[in-house]
């Protein structure tokens, strides 16, 4: 999995050094110009500078499964800039937010068609898969 710092140190005081327990457990590598002074110790963080290094660490750990770009915004748009992403997932949960960062706003000029591959009406969220067509 990648995230980004901000994703990182929210996120951090609820995850633990795990991240996932047991056999959900997966290496994230958090995209950061540096790396905090405090780390949970036997965590699964790995700080990687850029997303380049991120997705190339994530790669190699991940052999010949998928890699996750997970939470943040930011992090989200610069993946998609620089069309690293094949395919996303979109959690809609019946909210509307008076700020933060848009995750789609200024990603780019063109017309991008998605295919969607599943949706899944849940109890408290509409969950999108689309593959970015290319």
């Amino acid at each position: 999995m990648i995230a980004g710092r901000r994703t990182y140190d929210t996120s951090v005081p609820w995850w633990g050094p795990t991240a996932r327990p047991g056999e959900a457990r997966l290496p994230v590598f958090v995209v950061s110009h540096g790396q905090p002074t405090e780390v949970p110790e036997n965590g699964v963080y790995r700080f990687v500078d850029g997303i380049e290094a991120a997705l190339a660490a994530a790669k190699e750990a991940a052999a010949a499964k998928g890699v996750t770009v997970m939470g943040g915004a930011d992090i989200g748009q610069q993946y998609l800039r620089a069309n690293l992403i094949d395919e996303l997932s979109l959690h809609v949960v019946p909210v509307l937010f008076g700020s933060g960062t848009r995750m789609f706003e200024a990603v780019t000029d063109a017309h991008h068609p998605l295919e969607l591959l599943s949706v899944v009406q849940g109890e408290k969220a509409l969950h999108l898969r689309a593959r970015i067509v290319r």
